[in-house]
C-alpha cells in the first residue's frame, strides 16, 4: 500500500468515527445525555487500562485502549461544537501549531542538537506561551504525588536547576536516608514525631525519584511493575495455599514464607 493510499485509509477511517459520533449523540440515549464532567472520570479510567497494556506489552489490548481514548477525544470535541466552544478541527489545528512553535529546531533556525536540548527548548516556549509566573506552573495539581515529583524534577531540569553527576544524586539519597534514620530509629521503641519523620521520608521518595530520573528510569512504571510481581507471587501463595487444604489466614509466617520462596523461582 503506498503511503498516499494509507493516508486516505487513515482519513476515512477518521470520517467513519466522527459519522458515527454525530448518530450517537443524537439517537443513543447514553450518549446523548453526557456532558465534559460525567466524561472526565471516564477518561483516567481509560487512561489507566491503557497504561496497564503498555506494561503487559499486549499491542492487541493497546490498540483497542488507544480507540477507547480516542472515541473519548472525540467525544469533548463534539460536546464543544454543541456549546459553540470549539470543534475536532480546531482541537487539531491547535495541537499542530503548537507542535510548529515548540520545534523551531525543525520549523525555524533554532539549534537543538540533542534530545536535551529538544526539552529545554520546549519548556522554555510552553512558559511564554501560557504565561506563567513559575516554571512549576503548569504541573497539574491533581497528579499522584509520584508522578508529580518526577514531572517537577524534569521542569526544573529544563531550565538548568539540575544536579551535575548522577554521583551528587546518589549522596543527596544517603545524606536522606540518614536524615529519616535519625527521626526513625528502628532500633528505638520510643515513640516518634510522626509529623517530621513523614517529612523526612517524602525527602527520601523525593530524592529516590530524582536518581531514577537520572538513571532513566521510570519510578512509577518501576514501582507498578514491582507491585504486579508481588501480586502475583501472593496470589501463587494463595493458590498453593488452597490447593494443600490449607487456609492462608491460618499459616504462620514460616509457613508463608515456604511458599513465597516457590513462587520466586517460578
Amino acid at each position: 500500500m503506498s503511503e498516499l493510499s494509507n493516508r486516505k485509509q487513515q482519513l476515512d477511517a477518521f470520517d467513519r468515527l466522527l459519522t458515527i459520533m454525530d448518530e450517537l449523540r443524537e439517537q443513543c440515549p447514553w450518549d446523548r445525555k453526557q456532558t465534559i464532567e460525567s466524561l472526565r472520570h471516564l477518561t483516567i479510567e481509560e487512561t489507566f487500562e491503557l497504561s496497564d497494556a503498555i506494561l503487559e506489552n499486549d499491542m492487541d489490548e493497546i490498540k483497542k485502549e488507544l480507540g477507547d481514548i480516542l472515541l473519548h477525544i472525540v467525544f469533548y470535541a463534539k460536546i464543544g461544537s454543541e456549546k459553540k466552544s470549539f470543534d475536532i478541527s480546531t482541537v487539531i489545528d491547535s495541537l499542530c501549531e503548537k507542535l510548529i512553535r515548540r520545534h523551531p529546531h525543525i520549523y525555524s533556525d533554532t539549534i537543538a542538537d540533542d534530545e536535551e536540548a529538544v526539552k529545554q527548548n520546549w519548556e522554555k516556549i510552553k512558559l511564554k506561551e501560557k504565561g506563567n509566573t513559575s516554571v512549576l506552573g503548569g504541573v497539574p495539581k491533581s497528579l499522584p504525588a509520584l508522578i508529580k515529583a518526577m514531572r517537577i524534577q524534569e521542569k526544573a531540569r529544563g531550565v538548568g536547576f539540575d544536579w551535575e553527576e548522577k554521583n551528587q544524586v546518589w549522596e543527596k539519597v544517603e545524606e536522606e536516608m540518614q536524615e529519616f534514620k535519625a527521626e526513625f530509629n528502628v532500633s528505638d521503641e520510643q515513640e516518634i514525631d510522626r509529623e517530621k519523620a513523614t517529612g523526612e521520608f517524602g525527602d527520601l521518595l523525593f530524592s529516590l525519584i530524582n536518581y531514577a530520573r537520572f538513571i532513566e528510569i521510570n519510578p512509577e512504571e518501576a514501582l507498578e511493575k514491582t507491585n504486579l510481581k508481588f501480586i502475583k507471587r501472593f496470589q501463587y501463595l494463595e493458590n498453593a495455599a488452597k490447593d494443600s487444604g490449607k487456609k492462608i489466614e491460618d499459616m504462620t509466617l514460616a509457613e508463608m514464607d515456604v511458599y513465597w520462596e516457590e513462587a520466586k523461582r517460578r
